[in-house]
């Protein structure tokens, strides 16, 4: 047997060479930084066991040098600090630290396939019938932050030839946009919007025509339906290219109503999946009555492509390499496959995740939110109640708290359910570094304190800030308040003030330091405090609380942390918004 200068013991037919040992060394570093400064030698075993598989033989001789190599790089984390290691893989093995780096971007979000850096173009397509809400924001976020990964673009279209059903908002299009710079941090790359891309449409549906695999249908919908169930051949798909350029002129110029005629996609009538079978391309849709919310618009056009033909083209023309959308659109990719096909295009590499279900707020959906607004359910858009970005936005919510979690989540098809608490867990890591701490007193009890000789004290708006200066409290009237419910403890300590003894509505001074472990409570002077009404979500309903609100000069729409009670927003020089504890 020989001895490695380590210590260990080793069979003399083979030892590690220098390569090797280095390389050691350096995974021991890699995975002391990943598990911060918490290597583990079996975790670097395993892994080079993966890479070096000539190395699988020499298991037992190699497990006491990685070992010894794993602690020293634990030793080093313990006292120079993680970035020290990572200054070294920098130096040493950059591609170790590269691959670590692109292991921390990755969590959540896996790879996209057949993607190259700065030819990635990615889109979200809204339909503009009200602003967005929290499962908009998946789809936002979640392409934007590819588009930033692989420099590519992200498209912002707006999905709005659907007057009928999920009429377009018209202000929704400016708020949508600025909601979505808001989210992503940077402005879409694009923008693009369905109803000005009409005559493009219609240029594929010629296409569609002359190349025989389209065709205008006159069948009701009950004929169809049954031909679609039967496996049957509908008459109208023999139709000659003639014929068909002839019905979809009289489609446009009026001769048919709605319901009687609509354009198809040759399938397959025998296709195993039902949904696919001559799918339906564009139908008519009465814009006189219901003309379109855009006046440029209007009742311009009586012919309209539905959302998966549409949605087809323009993901062609506008040169999409990504879809990353709901499982519960499988079916459309498939349609627009078979659509691509015909047009000899290739067909976007897509992803799709499941559905995420927020416990607290059930079920909610764009139509269903408009119509309850307009029904007075809710105040608007912005009503805290709602799940809208609106919404969250007003309450405290931050852009990059949403982005942290839906990255969190990632990309993944399994349907997850998740409580507010773990998006507020986000949030908390984004505000409270850079939170003021500020008193709000709920059902006021005014006290005399005595015993305390200064007219005004000052006291840090953060514990671990100094940046954000003092909150300057004034006692001149020597008169606080406190809550009624604290009133029922005789001993005190007034939070960054002192030891008090309660007697009545008498707050005697004790010491500034502390004496015993009395409760400690949040105050606010007579002379430092305005009335305020504090506003929160009880049992689903938004109510008002009236109280004491700690005089500031805060701008409007800063995060507090509210001593005792949580984190809230300044919406007004003498309200406050809850966001949660």
């Amino acid at each position: 047997m020989k001895y490695w200068p380590y210590g260990c013991m080793f069979d003399m037919d083979w030892s590690p060479d220098e390569k090797t040992e280095t390389m050691l060394w350096h995974m021991a570093i890699q995975n002391a930084i990943e598990y911060s400064g918490k290597a583990a030698p079996g975790s670097v075993i395993g892994r080079l066991m993966s890479i070096r598989q000539d190395l699988r033989p020499h298991g037992k001789i190699l497990s006491p040098l990685i070992a010894l190599k794993v602690n020293q790089a634990n030793s080093l984390a313990s006292k120079e600090g993680i970035e020290y290691l990572r200054n070294i893989l920098a130096e040493e093995a950059p591609e170790l630290l590269q691959e670590r780096e692109k292991q921390a971007r990755r969590e959540g979000l896996p790879e996209l396939i057949n993607a190259d850096r700065g030819k990635v173009v990615l889109r979200f397509a809204p339909n503009p019938n009200g602003p967005l809400s929290f499962g908009h924001a998946r789809g936002i976020i979640i392409n934007g932050e590819y588009a930033k990964e692989y420099d590519g673009e992200l498209i912002l279209r707006f999905d709005d030839t659907d007057t009928i059903v999920k009429p377009p908002l018209l202000e929704a299009y400016d708020t949508i946009q600025n909601e979505a710079e808001w989210l992503l941090g940077f402005k879409p790359h694009r923008v693009v919007i369905a109803s000005d891309r009409m005559a493009e449409y219609y240029r594929h549906v010629e296409l569609m025509l002359d190349g025989e695999f389209g065709y205008v249908c006159q069948c009701s919908a009950e004929a169809f339906r049954e031909f679609r169930v039967t496996k049957v051949n509908c008459p109208c798909r023999d139709n000659s290219v003639e014929l068909n350029r002839q019905l979809w002129t009289q489609m446009l110029n009026g001769t048919f109503q709605p319901g009687e005629s609509v354009v198809r996609v040759k399938t397959d009538m025998t296709l195993k999946n039902p949904a696919l079978r001559d799918w339906p391309a564009l139908r008519i849709q009465d814009t006189v009555n219901n003309p379109h919310p855009r006046k440029e618009i209007g009742s311009k056009y009586r012919v309209w492509p539905l959302l998966d033909f549409q949605s087809a083209v323009e993901d062609y023309l506008q040169g999409v390499t990504h879809i990353i959308r709901g499982k519960d659109l499988m079916d459309s990719t498939r349609k627009q496959t078979l659509l691509y096909q015909h047009f000899g295009w290739q067909y976007p590499e897509t992803m799709y995740w499941g559905r995420v279900k927020v416990h607290e707020w059930g079920g909610f959906s764009t139509s269903q939110m408009r119509n309850d607004i307009e029904l007075g359910k809710f105040s608007g858009w912005s009503d805290p109640r709602l799940p809208t970005i609106a919404g969250l936005s007003r309450t405290g919510i931050q852009a990059e708290a949403l982005r942290n979690f839906w990255k969190e989540l990632g990309v993944t098809q399994k349907d997850i359910a998740v409580p507010l608490a773990t998006l507020y867990s986000h949030n908390i890591k984004v505000i409270d570094d850079d939170a003021p701490r500020i008193s709000f007193i709920r059902e006021p009890v005014e006290l005399v304190i005595q015993g305390v000789e200064f007219d005004e004290l000052n006291i840090p708006r953060h514990p671990n800030n100094e940046s954000l200066g003092v909150r300057n409290i004034k006692l001149i009237s020597r008169t606080i308040y406190i809550e009624k419910a604290d009133l029922a403890h005789s001993k005190l300590r007034l939070k960054e003030f002192g030891d008090f003894d309660i007697d009545g509505n008498v707050a005697s001074f004790v010491a500034k330091a502390r004496t015993d472990k009395r409760k400690i409570i949040h105050w606010t002077s007579k002379d430092s405090c305005d009335d305020a009404n504090f506003s929160t979500i009880l049992d689903g309903e938004l109510v008002s609380i009236n109280g004491k609100f700690e005089t500031n000069n805060l701008p409007i729409g800063t995060a507090v942390q509210l001593e005792r009670i949580g984190y809230g927003i300044i919406s007004s020089t003498d309200s406050i918004i809850f966001t949660h504890d």
